[in-house]
């Protein structure tokens, strides 16, 4: 009739009709109350639960849950959002450094070219290792 709180969940609770739930209901609330145990109650002639009388405590833990799983929801929603921001300002400030990059870059490079005889192989060199940023 009644299943202890903290018995194997692969062990099936027991289940108790409705109609005899009614009728035993202060003996059972007075079992949950003082041995931990959970009654399953059902529909009668249906094997389906419909109800629990639990423990006190156990009731409160899984009202707890919930309100904790929220608020865990509610957390990593934030989190997330203000890593996403993080994401978005990072990836404004490496296009802005690397066009930075590229100007500076470009101002060696004229340089060179003004100093440089014309086809010098060591410059052609350097130009063919930086051509990834020469072309962005």
């Amino acid at each position: 009739m009644a299943v202890p709180a903290l018995t194997p969940r692969n062990t099936p609770p027991r289940s108790l009709p409705l109609r005899e739930a009614r009728t035993r209901l202060s003996q059972l609330v007075a079992m949950a109350e003082l041995t931990d145990t959970v009654t399953v109650v059902t529909r009668d002639g249906d094997s389906r639960p419909i109800a629990a009388i639990v423990p006190a405590d156990a009731a409160r833990s899984a009202a707890q849950a919930r309100a904790d799983a929220g608020r865990l929801a509610e957390v990593t929603a934030g989190w997330s959002r203000r890593l996403e921001a993080q994401r978005e300002q990072a990836g404004r400030r490496h296009a802005a450094e690397l066009r930075a990059m590229r100007a500076a870059l470009a101002e060696v490079w004229a340089v060179l070219e003004r100093r440089a005889a014309p086809g010098d192989a060591e410059l052609a060199r350097l130009r063919a290792g930086h051509a990834d940023l020469l072309d962005g």
